[in-house]
């Protein structure tokens, strides 16, 4: 009897251990199925991480960066401005900008002063009042109360709107306003000014009302990550930023999850894009993927021929993608390139156009 019990102990421990070492296999299996290559992972985390680290300086660099803006700020229709005139208090007074943009002056008269940055105007003063009543007059103009300016915020943004501020704004300004980037924010950011808003636009010739708006493409990365100031510009009236979505690339074809991925900005290779689709499956001729890519001067379409086996080997070189790139991993024997890119295009990219093939 004893015998037995000890037998039956042995049997249950033994049965025990195996179950626990089952169980263990099979939750190591689920926990590493899906998942991505340690590459592809810190690829992506470092793309979340670059958009925090730009919203972080984006309100950080809004306080820290306080020059003296409204030395920049153009005077516009009813701006309240204090000019002080050191050398003859009479001369001290606050004046409201007209509709037409000027203002009345003692001794001086009318002056136009719509468009005219601070230090413009206090020079004007200063010489005019130099040449026949006072001898190296002294100047201060304040913006005591600014004119609201509208400003477009559009894009990849968390709070787009169209914000009505007062005084001197720059770029920084807005995005804190705006909330910061969303993280499929691309990396460029675009300043467009209306013609209307150029400095010196009532003078231009008459019948010139086809003028072009100007844009201003601002890296973020250059602005955001390495802290260059310049880039910063400082706003006007009717300026409208843009922020554009990352770029797509799509994959299709013989891989187990086809569609169109983010490129946030960041760097993607043929072997990470693969494996964001989850990877090519059996059939599939990895030798023979094709890239679709459009023509970079735009007269065309390219094809790129690359071997997935080779690459993963190392043998090859893992090349970059570019925006809107189309990866297609064919079937084993398939001559069917171009009706499995057509397929793809019509049941994944939507509307994504590619013209004629």
């Amino acid at each position: 009897m004893h015998d037995k019990r000890k037998s039956r102990f042995y049997f249950n421990l033994l049965f025990f251990v195996l179950f626990a070492g089952l169980l263990s296999s099979c939750a190591s299996t689920h926990s590493t199925q899906g998942t991505l290559p340690p590459g592809v992972l810190s690829e992506e985390s470092a793309s979340s991480r670059q958009v925090r680290a730009m919203n972080q300086r984006i309100v950080s660099g809004a306080l820290a960066v306080r020059k003296d803006s409204s030395r920049d700020y153009r005077i516009g229709p009813d701006d309240l401005l204090e000019i002080t005139v050191y050398e003859d208090e009479k001369l001290n007074r606050t004046h409201r900008v007209s509709s037409q943009g000027n203002i009345t002056f003692p001794l001086l008269g009318i002056l136009k002063v719509k468009d005219l940055a601070i230090v413009e105007l206090e020079k004007e003063i200063r010489d005019l009042l130099a040449q026949k009543y006072l001898r190296d007059p002294h100047v201060n103009v304040f913006v005591k109360e600014y004119h609201s300016q509208r400003i477009s915020v559009i894009g990849a943004v968390e709070k787009p709107n169209v914000y009505s501020l007062p005084g001197q704004k720059t770029i920084l300004d807005l995005l804190v306003l705006a909330g910061g980037l969303k993280e499929e924010a691309g990396s460029l950011l675009f300043l467009i000014r209306p013609a209307s808003a150029e400095k010196g636009t009532s003078r231009r010739e008459e019948g010139s009302n086809g003028q072009e708006p100007r844009t201003f493409v601002i890296d973020l990365e250059e602005l955001l990550v390495k802290g260059d100031m310049r880039l910063n510009l400082p706003l006007q009236n009717g300026d409208v930023i843009n922020i554009p979505v990352a770029g797509k690339i799509f994959v299709g074809g013989e891989v187990k999850s086809p569609g169109g991925f983010l490129l946030k900005g960041r760097r993607m290779t043929v072997s990470q894009a693969i494996t964001l689709a989850g990877g090519i499956k059996p059939e599939a001729k990895g030798s023979e993927t094709r890239i679709f890519r459009h023509s970079e001067k735009g007269t065309g379409k390219e094809i790129l021929m690359v071997n997935i086996y080779d690459i993963e080997k190392g043998q090859n070189e893992d090349p970059s993608l570019k925006e809107n790139d189309i990866i297609i991993v064919p079937k084993s024997g398939s001559k069917v390139f171009f009706s499995e890119l057509w397929d793809f295009v019509k049941g994944r990219v939507g509307g994504f156009g590619l013209g004629s093939l």
